[in-house]
């Protein structure tokens, strides 16, 4: 069983929803990065997903692509990443890591030398925005074929004639976009998102998290009660760049955690 699957087998045992916190590789510097990276399981993070800094990311809203080329100016290199991978390893054998990011980088680098390459690091799967399952022999392939999890994005217009193509291939889980547009902009409205989520659940068994929009720990409660996930990135990121302390981050991200952690 991958970390992924065991992770959202032990929450549904305890009836709780999963927590994914989404930080970015390198904001505001690598160092920090690292840090918060190994302080998130203890501040209740059930998965993480971290954002591969990308020149031109175009599902992102203007927070995240502002962390991003943020890390960029500062040096942010791949190497960077995996080494605050390989070290949160050394401590933490179980809390499952996703990487969000975009095709380009990769296609360079080689899709399947990358795939053995974050395999190798502990990583448990890959969001990439910009490849659609008609192009799963770009990369998609080599996850299966390395026991990685391709973790499909779904969004308001993947109606019920699109979501077989979508399902397939897909596994760990899969991550509902909760609102039309990019990431940090509208509020999603908990009674449509809980309509769509059960639309998906009759196509499929994978679990359902939702992501995009979600502020506040309010908004997180809500939407935990609709769906298997919280993602939450936009309001995190954003709290750093407004200069909050480490320890002012800590609480923000501690509170989201009990949220969708409550009984």
């Amino acid at each position: 069983m991958s970390r992924i699957n065991k992770k959202f087998y032990q929450l549904n045992k305890e009836n709780q929803k999963a927590f994914i916190p989404f930080i970015m590789g390198g904001f505001p510097n690598i160092g920090y990065s690292k840090s918060l990276l190994n302080k998130l399981p203890g501040l209740g993070a059930d998965i993480i997903e971290i954002g591969m800094p990308f020149t031109d990311p175009m599902a992102d809203g203007k927070i995240i692509q502002d962390a991003g080329h943020e890390a960029l100016k500062a040096g942010f290199k791949m190497n960077f990443l995996y080494e605050m991978i390989e070290g949160f390893r050394k401590i933490d054998k179980s809390t499952p890591i996703i990487l969000m990011g975009y095709y380009n980088p990769i296609h360079k680098f080689g899709s399947e030398n990358f795939i053995i390459k974050i395999k190798d690091l502990g990583v448990d799967g890959l969001i990439i925005v910009d490849l659609p399952p008609e192009e799963d022999n770009e990369l998609c392939v080599f996850c299966l074929t390395h026991n990685l999890h391709f973790i499909r994005l779904l969004t308001p217009t993947s109606d019920n004639e699109r979501l077989p193509t979508l399902l397939n291939n897909s596994s760990g889980f899969l991550y509902y976009v909760s609102v039309a547009g990019v990431t940090g902009t509208k509020v999603p409205v908990k009674q449509i998102v809980a309509s769509e989520v059960d639309r998906i659940k009759r196509h499929t068994d994978l679990p359902v998290c939702v992501g995009f929009g979600i502020k506040t720990p309010q908004d997180a409660k809500a939407i935990s009660t609709a769906a298997d996930g919280v993602v939450v990135g936009s309001a995190i990121i954003e709290t750093i760049q407004k200069g909050a302390t480490d320890s002012e981050v800590s609480v923000f991200i501690s509170e989201l955690s009990k949220s969708i952690h409550f009984k």
